[in-house]
């Protein structure tokens, strides 16, 4: 992303919008006709003379600090307007050091010192006089775009990540979403530092609030690059994919479908092998049949589990750790008793299951299917570690947050 639309140097008349002159603020004669010289020539865009002409009143002895100070503010309008802009910014700093400079008139000289800086390719002095405004108060958004770009052509992707994210959290806090520039550059700093779990959030952020296949794909990317991704997870990543609408294929749809088999949770299986023909991607090619017959099976297999579950929540009771008690209450969910299913996965954790993230994960997972979103998002938000649940946790979060 590049920068455009750098703050401008200030024209002549904001450099004469002082505090009211006291009743010794007066320009001596020497000073005064250099200072008429510079601003005619200047006017006439004759930048050499009006700079000596600068020089030539700076050069009179026993100046007054009104006069040195009349001369600082020519000297910065000729240097901006010029293009000189290392002798611009030395003037812009005596001038937003002055104690007659107006605040409203620092501020803006500190936003055209930084266009000024940028523009010149001195990266490091803009991000500094962006890193002071912002820090002092600053909410002028270009300076932020300013500090943000000067970081990153630095190579400087940590810092530009940090404020790249603290302009977003500012937005979050006014209600403004980021837009999309903003969420790429972030995510581009993020893949220069190879930082997958912030890069994996970024991801997230771009496929909700901007919904495009190549951003839900790098979703799944991001978790599946993740090195410490557990085995346990690959049907938590498939239903992300069902989720980034990702599953286009029939034998996706069948694998996912073996895969919550095979986890103990039919309904599931029955769900995505209904999404497969919604989508009109199963029944409809060569493996019709086989297809079919696996939905007839898994149709038998939930009414199965519903006739058993009983015995099945009593053998989950008697298992020595917490694992079989959160599959039981899974079920129990999606069977339609919310309230047991869900009281059965927290007893399931509180016994000790084999990995408490994927615990958590799978607890907000069957309270949003059970329709409590602000406790699922509570309960997603508690997931850590670095096995890969944390991101797939992430993803659900703003996925339901951005539900209405």
């Amino acid at each position: 992303m590049l920068f455009a639309g750098a703050v401008t140097a200030l024209p002549l008349s904001v450099f004469l919008m002082t505090q009211p002159a006291q009743a010794a603020d007066v320009l001596g004669e020497k000073v005064g006709k250099n200072l008429q010289t510079a601003q005619s020539a200047l006017a006439a865009h004759k930048y050499p003379e009006a700079m000596a002409a600068v020089n030539a009143a700076e050069a009179v002895s026993g100046k007054t600090d009104y006069e040195s100070y009349t001369i600082d503010q020519m000297r910065a309008a000729v240097a901006a307007q010029s293009g000189n802009v290392p002798e611009a910014i030395s003037a812009y700093d005596k001038l937003i050091a002055s104690p007659r400079t107006p605040a409203a008139t620092k501020e803006q000289m500190v936003q055209a010192e930084a266009g000024m800086a940028y523009t010149a390719k001195d990266y490091t002095r803009a991000a500094q006089v962006a890193e002071k405004y912002i820090k002092a108060g600053g909410t002028n958004p270009q300076m932020y775009t300013i500090l943000i770009q000067a970081y990153y052509l630095q190579k400087d992707y940590a810092n530009a990540a940090r404020a790249q994210q603290m302009q977003i959290d500012a937005q979050s806090k006014a209600g403004t979403k980021p837009t999309e520039n903003q969420l790429q550059l972030l995510a581009a700093c993020q893949a220069q530092l190879h930082d997958q779990s912030a890069l994996m959030q970024t991801y997230v952020l771009l496929a909700t609030y901007y919904p495009k296949p190549d951003y839900w794909a790098q979703v799944v990317h991001s978790a599946l690059s993740n090195p410490h991704m557990a085995p346990a997870l690959r049907l938590d990543v498939d239903r992300v994919r069902v989720a980034a609408g990702l599953v286009k294929t029939p034998a996706e749809y069948i694998d996912i479908a073996e895969l919550a088999m095979q986890a103990g949770l039919p309904q599931i299986a029955l769900d995505v092998m209904n999404e497969g023909y919604s989508t009109n991607v199963l029944g409809h090619d060569a493996g019709a049949a086989r297809e079919d017959r696996l939905k007839q099976m898994i149709v038998q297999t939930v009414a199965d589990r519903k006739a058993n579950i009983a015995t099945a929540e009593t053998q989950a009771q008697a298992a020595p750790n917490g694992n079989a008690l959160l599959t039981v209450g899974y079920n129990y969910v999606t069977f339609g008793q919310a309230d047991k299913g869900l009281q059965l996965m927290n007893a399931g954790i509180a016994k000790g299951p084999t990995d408490i993230n994927i615990a958590r994960l799978h607890l907000g997972l069957a309270q949003a299917a059970a329709g409590q979103k602000a406790a699922a998002i509570a309960t997603l938000k508690s997931v850590g570690g670095d096995n890969g649940a944390r991101d797939l946790a992430q993803f659900w979060v703003v996925k339901l947050g951005s539900q209405s």
